[in-house]
């Protein structure tokens, strides 16, 4: 039954049975059944259903806190009953966007719940990190969602997407073809997912560039093009592009480019709760973040 509460939370918070089931790695119909026999059980209607939208019915937004506290005192009572594995240190591997964004909100956030748990963070590029993960060297890591599919035993959550924007020095042209031809190219390192997908479409773009310098974080790039060293792509969503003076941007011809970044995690680390707790707090710092941005 414990299950069906937690199910209910995450729909609740989604607002959406698909999301609820995407986050869960379940089935929309798994994540229905389950709120279905948690209705049966409480003889009351938890969500108002509409075509294919749910929201929360009066009676729904009434137990969500006390669902809630019900959850947490689970949790709490298998950390004080479970193997001491739980008061291992953490293994975080995080990529530098999301350590300069996110990491702070979502420590925060999990302090909370596990005011005493050690978290070791691991800087370092997608691809270094999905292998650290998947040589059980890392609990989890937030990282860029490769082109590739993943082992089996992994699991992805995902965070946030973001759209890459061709960037100028001010004063230059807020066109990418123009920006091209007239300044040099700094690049997002090729070695990493973001810069992989950024070699990708210049070559299906046909797009020529005078190679300039290739560096791995988006954030000194924006601060190499702010100081009119050349231009760049980059992604746009967890870079300070908006704070940046100095600097123009240009769309993307030939349509959108993006990056999904998320969380990846072996399936038994999840059986840990500082761990299953960990993501659940950059869940919600990445829901913060996007809604503070719109």
């Amino acid at each position: 039954m414990i299950r069906y509460f937690q199910t209910f939370l995450v729909a609740a918070e989604t607002g959406s049975f698909s999301a609820a089931a995407a986050r869960l790695a379940l089935t929309q119909s798994a994540v229905s059944t389950q709120i279905r026999r948690l209705e049966e059980d409480l003889d009351c209607v938890l969500f108002d259903r509409t075509g294919k939208s749910v929201a929360l019915s009066e009676a729904g937004r009434r137990l969500v806190p006390e669902a809630r506290r019900f959850v947490e005192l689970y949790a709490a009572m298998k950390d004080r009953a479970g193997p001491h594995a739980d008061a291992a240190p953490v293994e975080l591997g995080a990529v530098s966007t999301v350590q300069a964004t996110l990491l702070a909100d979502a420590m925060r956030h999990f302090r909370g719940r596990f005011p005493d748990s050690h978290v070791n963070v691991v800087p370092g590029m997608s691809t270094q990190l999905l292998t650290q993960v998947d040589a059980r060297e890392l609990d989890i890591a937030v990282l860029i969602r490769p082109r590739l599919g993943f082992p089996p035993d992994l699991k992805w959550v995902p965070l946030v997407r973001e759209g890459f924007v061709g960037i100028g020095p001010a004063g230059a042209p807020a066109d990418l073809r123009a920006l091209l031809e007239t300044l040099p190219f700094i690049r997002y390192n090729r070695h990493s997912t973001g810069g992989q997908l950024v070699d990708g479409y210049l070559k299906r773009q046909r797009l020529w560039v005078r190679e300039g310098m290739e560096l791995d974080e988006p954030a000194v790039i924006l601060l190499m093009v702010a100081a009119g060293l050349g231009c760049a792509i980059i992604p746009s969503g967890l870079v300070p592009l908006q704070q940046s003076a100095g600097v123009v941007q240009a769309p993307l011809p030939g349509g959108p480019l993006y990056r999904d970044v998320g969380v990846l995690v072996r399936e038994s680390a999840l059986r840990r709760a500082p761990v299953a707790a960990l993501i659940d707090a950059f869940v919600a710092a990445s829901a913060r973040w996007q809604s503070a941005v719109v």
